[in-house]
């Protein structure tokens, strides 16, 4: 961005500030293009957002209000417009569109939608709120007995997700989303389609992939959280992940002898087995692949070195806890 003043080229600045969203003050890393000349600040689009989400996702967190995304699946988890929705939940003919384009509900909705998300309590909804009939009822019962059918299959997949993931709700720790297995499991398939890395490489490509995306757009990719190990930045649990990833045939776990004291372990993808790219944005493959470039040809010891520089490393090592996100806006790279 260019000063409107000297036309000169702006360069990024970062600084920690205390701003209010709906009466209460939360901490943000506040980006703004600076004028060397002038000194006067300036926002685009992008860092405007950047700015604002941090407030509204630290409020989220604070208040367990869902996130836009959890509240456009569970809409389409019944296969019903977003009017559709309002009507059943009593909102406005556009809350429910509102809500997933990023508006925040009230606690009162916010709780209505979450309740929604049991197929038991929204088809008690439906009949309470009578905003739905005809075809229309016939089709969404039937589609709410499928769900029915399904949640034996959800409730084993969500009693693993418990166990495997250390951080469950969507908080600084997990980059404001709610962890998910199933693209945990595809970026760790695209590295090793891409790179076939050792475990120790493979941490730090997750790591940079997750906080890059953070870093960009104020939301982690996976959601899983992260420490600080001597080694570097690494997947909280991550023995017990990469081992479910392997039993469910998605990569193989080779060994590789380096003396006969030391075996690494290395990860190739089945055979057969492709990166499914419909889970990701645009800018997700993107910065999957941005992280694959950078670190192609770097050396295991060479990638540990690099986010030994990271203060994200640095502040936690010796404390051992779970990685702030927030630690994202100091990447080196």
């Amino acid at each position: 961005m260019k000063s409107p003043f000297t036309g000169k080229d702006m360069s990024i600045q970062k600084e920690w500030r205390q701003l209010s969203f709906r009466k209460e003050k939360f901490k943000v890393c506040f980006h703004a293009y600076k004028c060397d000349e002038t000194g006067e600040q300036f926002e685009d689009e992008h860092l405007a957002e950047l700015n604002y989400l941090q407030l509204q996702n630290q409020y989220r967190a604070k208040y367990s209000i869902p996130f836009p995304a959890e509240i456009k699946s569970i809409r389409e988890k019944y296969e019903l417009s977003a009017v559709k929705m309002s009507d059943v939940l009593g909102f406005g003919a556009n809350s429910y569109r509102n809500y997933e384009a990023g508006e925040i509900p009230s606690e009162s909705n916010a709780r209505l939608i979450q309740l929604s998300a049991d197929p038991h309590e929204f088809r008690k909804l439906i009949s309470l709120s009578k905003a739905i009939d005809g075809k229309l009822l016939d089709k969404t019962n039937t589609r709410i007995e499928k769900i029915l059918l399904e949640l034996k299959d959800e409730k084993i997949k969500s009693a693993i997700e418990n166990y495997l993931f250390v951080e469950k709700q969507a908080n600084t720790l997990t980059g404001f989303i709610k962890p998910s297995l199933d693209k945990f499991a595809e970026m760790v398939l695209f590295f090793s389609q891409e790179l076939s890395p050792m475990k120790t490489k493979l941490n730090k490509l997750l790591f940079y992939a997750d906080f890059l995306h953070f870093k960009q757009t104020g939301f982690s990719m996976s959601g899983v959280s992260y420490k600080a190990i001597q080694m570097g930045p690494v997947p909280n649990n991550f023995q017990s992940l990469y081992e479910y990833i392997a039993n469910n045939e998605i990569v193989d776990i080779k060994s590789i002898a380096f003396t006969d004291e030391i075996i690494g372990e290395q990860f190739v993808p089945v055979v057969g087995k492709q990166f499914d790219s419909s889970l990701f944005s645009e800018v997700e493959i993107q910065i999957l692949q941005s992280v694959c470039d950078r670190f192609r040809n770097a050396s295991t010891q060479e990638m540990i070195d690099i986010s030994h520089q990271e203060t994200a490393w640095i502040d936690n090592e010796n404390t051992k806890k779970t990685i702030d996100y927030f630690f994202a806006f100091d990447l080196s790279i």
